[in-house]
């Protein structure tokens, strides 16, 4: 969604953000932050590829093969290429030279860089502290523009079908694998790209992260559906459950104290609030329903376009929220040997609180086990 102005823009803001935290260089590597600041990303591989930035100028180093396709998205950048014979090194000492008088003190660099390209940044930078990249987009990247609400909006919208679409497929004898792939389809219908789809069905649901496999459904099971998906960049995130056949007092007991540690965090949720406060409005309750230690992650994390990117809602994280910000709300009780539920909303801070972005309910959704 970026062009010229929005590039210009964004480089201006991480400049300012360098010149704060004392950062003389920052490089940016084919990843996440680099579509944030440009809008586009090359294709991340072994060839050493990133975007150079100091207080005055900017040189993004790229291999050849991606060099045209690279200036045509933003022509007005300055690119220095090589080619696969030639390597990467003359070009970025060259840029480095041109960039730094006298080398940097501290340089920014993005925590998502592969090891062997960050081996060779400090090949020509040997005396600069070479810190996380991190501090300085994360807290651009966390205050979302209407533009970014509006496609994170759309691609909640997406998710939600993909959820219905899952849990009409949570019928006795289908498998956690047809369960994800009926949310796959229908997030390749709608425009998306499916990043995951888990489904975590009976006791496979005291896993918090799942791996999806062949088991299939029998009378009784409660079933994690835990999908995303990304739209034009931006990506979406839900967790909602299902029960094939009546659920049992216990499943009913467990559920509605995810519901209510859910309700209380999103509650917290508001300018001003900490981090760690919505994650302590949310864990409060499930500990004192006596199920503390089941609750075994964060709260939630902050998302827009990575599917996990600050805020973290977490116990000692003292950033303050505000209006722009997004992040999910995700409490989850886990029994190992029996069943998981977890129900995570998508929230984004306003000026009164916080919004949903799914419209789905959350109730005990009670598949027949006839269907």
């Amino acid at each position: 969604m970026s062009d010229a102005r929005t590039r210009a823009e964004r480089l201006e803001s991480l400049r300012g953000a360098m010149d704060g935290a004392g950062i003389a260089l920052l490089a940016l590597a084919p990843t996440d932050n680099l579509r944030y600041v440009l809008g586009f990303s090359p294709l991340a591989d072994e060839r050493a590829c990133m975007l150079l930035l100091t207080a005055r100028k900017a040189i993004m180093v790229v291999p050849s093969l991606n060099a045209e396709q690279s200036m045509a998205a933003a022509p007005e950048l300055e690119f220095a290429s090589w080619s696969d014979d030639a390597g990467p090194n003359d070009a970025l000492a060259d840029s480095l030279g041109r960039l730094l008088d006298g080398g940097a003190a501290r340089a920014a660099v993005d925590p998502e860089m592969r090891a062997d390209h960050l081996l060779l940044l400090q090949r020509w930078l040997p005396a600069t502290e070479l810190v996380s990249a991190t501090a300085v987009v994360g807290p651009l990247r966390a205050l979302k523009s209407p533009g970014e609400l509006e496609l994170l909006a759309a691609a909640g919208r997406i998710a939600d079908l993909a959820v219905v679409a899952a849990q009409r497929a949570c019928t006795a004898g289908a498998s956690e694998l047809q369960i994800a792939d009926a949310a796959a389809t229908v997030f390749r219908a709608n425009g998306c790209e499916a990043l995951f789809t888990i489904a975590a069905s009976g006791p496979n649901g005291a896993y918090p992260h799942h791996h999806t496999g062949p088991r299939t459904l029998t009378a009784g099971d409660p079933v994690v559906i835990d999908i995303g998906g990304r739209l034009d960049g931006y990506v979406s995130d839900i967790t909602r459950m299902a029960h094939l056949g009546a659920p049992s007092e216990r499943y009913l007991e467990v559920h509605g104290i995810v519901e209510g540690a859910l309700l209380a965090g999103m509650e917290a949720a508001r300018p001003g609030a900490s981090c760690h406060e919505v994650d302590a409005a949310a864990r409060g309750v499930i500990e004192d329903a006596g199920f503390g230690e089941y609750f075994v992650h964060r709260t939630g994390h902050g998302l827009g376009l990575s599917v996990h990117e600050p805020p973290w809602i977490m116990r000692g994280a003292e950033v303050e929220l505000a209006p722009g910000m997004v992040h999910s709300v995700e409490p989850g009780i886990y029994l190992p040997g029996e069943f998981g539920v977890r129900l995570e909303e998508i929230v984004h801070i306003t000026a009164e609180g916080c919004a949903r972005f799914s419209s789905l309910p959350r109730d005990v959704h009670v598949v027949e086990e006839t269907s």
